[in-house]
């Protein structure tokens, strides 16, 4: 099988934005070549609310719900799911100043997409 680009991006939290800190919570791969387009999270929330015992856990989770129905498009995504995976991917990768927010893009080489989202969040997330 043939090695193609993907881009990848991490998924994190940053409960308190004044102080910075943050916890990895997710992965984004997109290979254009593949038409590949997927986001999984794993969510340490005994991590996360040492960092901020009030934080809202919930929706922290609704956010990162929503970043894997932006990814997988369609009805569920709202407005950006009719979008090509590339739009979609730039759009859930572009900055922001939220609680949950995208690193990052990275980029790499690999023959299987699906197995390298599974890779990246086992070595960056849990």
């Amino acid at each position: 099988m043939t090695r193609e680009v993907f881009e990848y991006a991490l998924v994190r939290v940053v409960p308190r934005l004044e102080r910075g800190e943050q916890v990895n919570a997710g992965v984004i791969v997109y290979c254009q070549a593949r038409g590949f387009l997927a986001a999984r999270w794993a969510l340490d929330e005994a991590r996360l609310s040492a960092l901020d015992p009030g934080v809202d856990l919930v929706g922290v989770r609704r956010a990162l719900e929503a970043v894997e129905a932006v990814c997988r498009g369609g009805g569920a995504a709202g407005a950006a799911g009719g979008e090509s995976a590339g739009r979609r991917f730039r759009w859930v990768t572009a900055p922001r100043s939220t609680i949950v927010q995208p690193g990052p893009i990275h980029t790499g080489l690999t023959e299987d997409p699906e197995g390298e989202l599974e890779r990246l969040l086992d070595r960056l997330v849990r």
